[in-house]
């Protein structure tokens, strides 16, 4: 169901870059992202718009298909929710900022059993979030994420800390003390990182100690 569920994302994402640039070809100019989808549609469905008679039919069809591709996922995303709301597992991590039910039902369904791992950087450097060191004459030098592992995963847990970390950046005063001193110092994109190895490193402790979600003191 995860795996299927990928598909007609990538699917649909490919019918809206194909549908933002054709209609950018005529002069309408739609912001990116999935929730600008129904503009594009309201664009190639409204007859008052000066689009050429020739082009309507063409881009209907990559509309329909894009709404058809939207409601599979929709349906998808119901049953990833149901499955995870009667599995335990899934509702403890669920309680984690940033994880939702697609998630944590992508680790249980992806991830190797938290045994696998000593510790919650292990985990982490199995989903590539760790950064490379470049060590030398006894100073540490860190480079950018290794990006190996399982990159569903990983993506997942980057688009989450994303959100968590939006959600901090306008309410510092909710955010907890570690994640509102990393957005007073550094780019909220290298934040975003460090955050969703946070996250995986919490996602093992919760999985390898049967453990439940404490959240942080605010800061």
């Amino acid at each position: 169901m995860f795996r299927t569920r990928g598909l007609l994302v990538r699917q649909r994402t490919q019918l809206i870059n194909a549908l933002r640039g054709h209609l950018n070809e005529f002069g309408y100019i739609v912001r990116q992202g999935v929730g600008h989808v129904g503009k594009l549609v309201e664009i190639v469905a409204d007859p008052a718009s000066d689009l050429p008679a020739m082009a309507r039919p063409v881009l209907a069809v990559i509309a329909q298909g894009l709404q058809a591709l939207q409601g599979q996922i929709a349906l998808l995303d119901r049953e990833i929710a149901s499955r995870a709301k009667a599995d335990a597992v899934a509702k403890r991590l669920m309680t984690i900022p940033g994880v939702g039910p697609v998630t944590a039902t992508a680790l249980l369904a992806l991830a190797p059993a938290a045994s696998t791992f000593r510790r919650g950087r292990d985990f982490a450097a199995w989903l590539g979030l760790v950064p490379r060191q470049h060590s030398s004459g006894g100073k540490e030098r860190l480079g950018r994420t290794t990006r190996m592992g399982e990159r569903s995963l990983r993506r997942l847990l980057i688009l989450g800390a994303s959100s968590a970390t939006k959600v901090a950046a306008r309410e510092p005063d909710k955010a907890s003390a570690w994640l509102a001193g990393m957005l007073a110092r550094k780019p909220r994109m290298l934040v975003t990182v460090a955050f969703a190895n946070k996250m995986a490193r919490i996602v093992w402790a919760l999985m390898a100690h049967d453990a439940t979600y404490r959240a942080p003191a605010a800061a």
